[in-house]
């Protein structure tokens, strides 16, 4: 029998969300604009820190990234992790979604919107182009950014880190025959240097650092760890608006010059968001799945690995294809989209748990 239950709106169970975390679109949207325009006006600067990268992984952005997710890491006690065997459940769902339904329903989406709905619309040698793009955007699950969106809903950070574990480790040998059979090619050439680079820099050395740093700090003691997180907090989210203010530097051009075909890409995208991590979200409630890892499950879901997307279009089909266009517009809707989805699994918190609590 299940039992209807409410939680109170001010419960400590709840997400606090202060006054910069509440109007964080706001900020998000003013930073792609000043990104853009810093981009157009003062180009120089910003070539040069593009081109500061190892296998095509942008330095700068990656430390942005430690800065962003080194405070949600802090929290984790590894001697705590074999709690997240709890939602074993949570985590099947994601690899069902990242594996069994993200990439084809991507193909599925790709086909339909770019080889019929907006086919008249588009250029006819980019068709084929724009497809692959959407595929490899989709194919690859996100890897650090789900950190800053789990941290925003509240998510379990053990599940959390657990799941973008497991997920890198199956990127590592799933990624190129999905993508190879989706694109139709007997094989593909991945830039493996990238995705190893990408999964050291965005997991490896940040979990480190955030390991060394928490056994430091509690030497000194509890208050010390909670002060320094209480410090960090604001200057997660301050790195999240600078990387956006980068990648749009970055990418600026491209969105100013065909403002309408990524309008028409950013559709199946946006459809594919919106599918996948409510399917993951109503699969862990059906499966009683705790709040706390069935929003970082259904937001890892929603996500994508942009950066080896990016990589992986430029190296197969080159910069200035309709693939490595279709990958820019992922980077362009991804904070604004997922952050409407992150209020959504806050927002919906009382209905999902009328659903998963037994009486």
């Amino acid at each position: 029998m299940i039992e209807t239950i409410t939680i109170p709106k001010n419960s400590a169970s709840q997400p606090k969300i202060g006054f910069f975390e509440k109007w964080l679109t706001l900020w998000v949207f003013l930073c792609i604009g000043v990104g853009i325009a810093l981009g157009q006006h003062m180009p120089g600067p910003f070539k040069y820190i593009g081109s500061i990268e190892i296998a095509r992984v942008n330095v700068p952005v990656g430390v942005l990234i430690w800065l962003m997710i080194i405070p949600m890491l802090l929290k984790i006690d590894f001697s705590a992790l074999h709690q997240v065997k709890q939602h074993w459940k949570g985590v099947l769902v994601t690899l069902f979604i990242n594996w069994g339904v993200k990439p084809f329903s991507m193909a599925l989406l790709a086909y339909v919107f770019v080889k019929i709905v907006f086919a008249q619309y588009l250029p006819s040698d980019q068709i084929d182009s724009y497809v692959a793009g959407l595929i490899l955007l989709a194919a690859a699950p996100c890897t650090a950014m789900v950190f800053v969106w789990s941290n925003l809903a509240d998510g379990d950070p053990y599940f959390t880190l657990t799941q973008v574990a497991v997920n890198d480790l199956i990127m590592v040998f799933a990624f190129a025959p999905i993508v190879g059979l989706l694109l139709g090619l007997s094989s593909i050439t991945v830039p493996w240097d990238t995705l190893l680079i990408s999964v050291g820099l965005y997991i490896v050395v940040p979990v480190g650092l955030a390991q060394i740093a928490r056994f430091a700090l509690l030497k000194q003691g509890q208050q010390a760890l909670e002060s320094a997180l209480k410090f960090l907090s604001p200057i997660s989210l301050v790195a999240l608006l600078a990387t956006l203010v980068l990648l749009f530097a970055f990418q600026g051009e491209a969105i100013l010059k065909q403002p309408l075909v990524i309008a028409m890409l950013a559709v199946p995208i946006l459809i594919q968001v919106y599918f996948n991590s409510a399917m993951a979200y109503i699969l862990n409630r059906q499966l009683k799945v705790a709040h706390n890892a069935a929003c970082p499950s259904a937001l890892i879901g929603a996500s994508n690995f942009f950066e080896l997307a990016v990589a992986t279009a430029i190296s197969l089909f080159g910069f200035h294809s309709g693939a490595a266009l279709a990958t820019v517009v992922g980077v362009l809707i991804e904070v604004p989209v997922m952050l409407s989805v992150v209020k959504i699994v806050n927002s919906t918190k009382n209905w999902y748990a009328r659903g998963t609590v037994k009486a």
